[in-house]
């Protein structure tokens, strides 16, 4: 049934500290270990830049001051809903998404992540190294999750 659905327009932040650790936040809305980088939707009007800059914030309390955009993907990512989420999430409108992935250098100081914000999305967060990402995300996102790593390989140093 999910095949026939579209994907959701959505944005992806790979958000790089100074040690070129990658910011990773636990999802509050589930018992798993399922850790992610900061995504949403792209609201109707709104650009892909826009869009990633208002979800980062959204979702860590990142202000947009506080990073610099080291990249954009060179193309939009996929990703399916596992068969038992596809009925329940975004109204069941969703096969899952289609993103665009940003690559973001952040400029501030871990005190300036607030995950603590108006509607959370996390319960923890943390810096991974690259090569941990993989390990810590939810099963379902893990090939996405590699295509990421190498859209972005060259400024990760890989």
């Amino acid at each position: 049934m999910s095949k026939d659905l579209p994907y959701r327009p959505a944005v992806g932040i790979m958000l790089l500290n100074a040690e070129n650790k990658v910011f990773v936040g636990q999802r509050l809305d589930t018992a798993l270990e399922a850790w992610q980088m900061p995504q949403g939707g792209i609201d109707r009007g709104e650009d892909a830049r826009t869009a990633a800059l208002r979800e980062l914030e959204e979702e860590t309390g990142v202000l947009p001051d506080l990073v610099e955009i080291v990249a954009q993907a060179k193309r939009s990512l996929f990703y399916d809903l596992p068969e038992d989420l596809a009925g329940k999430v975004w109204g069941g409108k969703y096969r899952g998404q289609e993103q665009i992935w940003f690559l973001l250098r952040f400029l501030g100081r871990d005190e300036d992540v607030r995950i603590e914000t108006a509607h959370p999305e996390f319960r923890a967060w943390r810096w991974a190294s690259p090569a941990e990402v993989l390990d810590l995300i939810v099963p379902f996102k893990r090939a996405l999750y590699a295509q990421i790593l190498d859209e972005f390989a060259e400024q990760l140093g890989r």
